[in-house]
């Protein structure tokens, strides 16, 4: 008799159970239902990525990754657009290349050398692009600066090979 009344206590608490969490995710899922979407809303007024992850930036490992110093490491002087004063501005810079050693342009252009080969046209196109900026512009967003000589890079090396540009010095004056 009292295994089957400490049976029917456990039905009954099973029951209740059961009941319970039942109440509780019919008064709980519509409001995280309503909360999801008001975040999604508010990340979708300012622009936030919800992709776990995923984002601007690059997207290689870091195994993958491999620096290149442009001009072996040296300095590039750089005169900036005329900003309207009677003085001109200078920019001393040391960029360096990120390259994806994992490309299938890796071989021909870091082990035979053909990167350091075509360093006229790496050194132009940085000199092309910093001295079309005032000093006060490429101060105000060296970001924009970066993106842009990538771009023009890429088109002439590719974009699975030069995944990413750095300013290792920048002086300006």
């Amino acid at each position: 008799m009292k295994k089957n009344l400490i049976s029917v206590i456990i039905l009954a608490l099973c029951v209740a159970n059961f009941v319970l969490t039942a109440i509780l995710m019919f008064a709980v899922l519509p409001e995280t239902k309503k909360a999801n979407a008001l975040i999604d809303d508010i990340a979708a007024a300012i622009k936030l990525d919800l992709q776990s992850g995923a984002g601007s930036g690059s997207s290689y490992p870091i195994d993958q990754q491999e620096e290149y110093a442009v001009n072996g490491g040296e300095a590039m002087n750089i005169i900036f657009k005329n900003d309207g004063s009677k003085e001109d501005h200078y920019c001393v810079i040391k960029v360096t290349l990120m390259v994806n050693n994992k490309s299938e342009n890796y071989k021909e252009m870091i082990t035979n050398q053909g990167l350091s080969k075509k360093q006229s046209i790496i050194t132009d196109e940085i000199n092309t692009i910093i001295s079309s900026k005032t000093m006060s512009e490429f101060k105000a967003d060296q970001a924009a600066v970066k993106s842009e000589i990538l771009s023009q890079l890429q088109g002439y090396f590719g974009a699975d090979f030069i995944i990413d540009v750095m300013f290792t010095s920048v002086m300006t004056q």
